[in-house]
């Protein structure tokens, strides 16, 4: 029986590194898949995993989500090596120079919505952003436009209706409607750019199972929970944190019938007080009219892309 094929971005460190992990502590048999930037981290994670799980297989290809001759390439070779994709977590991404609200954050120390702030991270941070050498803002390049490429290059490996392919894009609490805007969805005017691409994934993932569930691939968006990271250390000590944040239940979508899953839903990590871990579900404030006008556009800007990168191609 073949492997099932999973493909995981931004695997070398994170939550990325931590599927990795749990996903092969269920099941040994997989090929794992690590699109990482950094092909030293990568290679130093597949000898590690492999030494913990010798009967997996696990490969590694370059890909910078933020470059898309980089994703074009990495799409290639992708398509050299595999007939098909079973899995697809799309979590590599990134939030630039975030800039704490110490005002909102005193604010809500002493209010009710604390542990909501912390959460979320509502109000309290704000982000320099920057222009990518495609001419893209850097986050909404990274965390969108660069996953969503690679899905369309990738397609003839995901949609079969035989057998179905998931794509699982990692979202956060963070998303906001109110820093979205399908006027400036790359989120060059605001100070929120993080939150708004997060959102966008959320409408993406909607736009892409109305567009693709009928041709075997289905989308979905999770929230892994409050991570544990030199920034967050920052804002609160550790044991806090502790209190604070629930276990990162990263697999639990890949065991799901992708059919039984709703898609404005988002699945959330959480914990009870005695320290019992479940999956909540979220209703998203998405409306699928919004989704596909934001899915048309991402359409338009990609064939837009590939003009531009074929002429420069020409000229070089």
């Amino acid at each position: 029986m073949a492997r099932k094929v999973v493909l995981i971005t931004g695997a070398s460190s994170g939550v990325g590194l931590a599927l990795c992990k749990r996903l092969l502590e269920e099941d040994n048999g997989l090929h794992l898949c690590l699109a990482c930037r950094n092909m030293s981290k990568a290679d130093a994670v597949r000898t590690a995993l492999l030494a913990s799980y010798p009967t997996a297989e696990v490969t590694t290809v370059q890909v910078d989500v933020s470059n898309l001759p980089s994703v074009f390439q990495a799409s290639k070779e992708l398509k050299q090596r595999f007939p098909r994709l079973d899995y697809v977590y799309l979590n590599a991404g990134i939030m630039p120079n975030p800039q704490l609200n110490i005002k909102a954050l005193f604010s809500g120390l002493f209010s009710r919505k604390v542990i909501h702030m912390f959460s979320t991270a509502e109000g309290l941070l704000t982000q320099d952003d920057k222009v990518t050498a495609d001419g893209l803002q850097e986050v909404f390049e990274t965390n969108v436009f660069g996953h969503f490429i690679l899905i369309e290059e990738l397609e003839p490996l995901l949609c079969h209706s035989d057998s179905p392919s998931r794509l699982i894009w990692t979202s956060s609490r963070n998303a906001k409607k109110s820093n979205f805007s399908l006027e400036d969805f790359q989120h060059s005017k605001g100070q929120e750019p993080y939150s708004s691409s997060k959102y966008a994934i959320d409408l993406l993932s909607l736009a892409l199972n109305r567009n693709f569930n009928q041709r075997g691939l289905y989308s979905s968006v999770l929230c892994p929970g409050t991570m544990l990271t030199n920034l967050t250390y920052g804002i609160l000590p550790p044991f806090i944190w502790t209190l604070l944040m629930p276990f990162i239940l990263l697999v639990w979508l890949f065991h799901q019938k992708p059919e039984s899953l709703d898609p404005l839903a988002k699945y959330l990590s959480s914990t009870t007080g005695f320290g019992r871990n479940y999956v909540m579900t979220q209703k998203m404030d998405l409306d699928e009219d919004t989704a596909e006008k934001f899915y048309q556009k991402l359409l338009e800007l990609e064939k837009h892309i590939r003009v531009t990168i074929h002429k420069t191609d020409d000229q070089s």
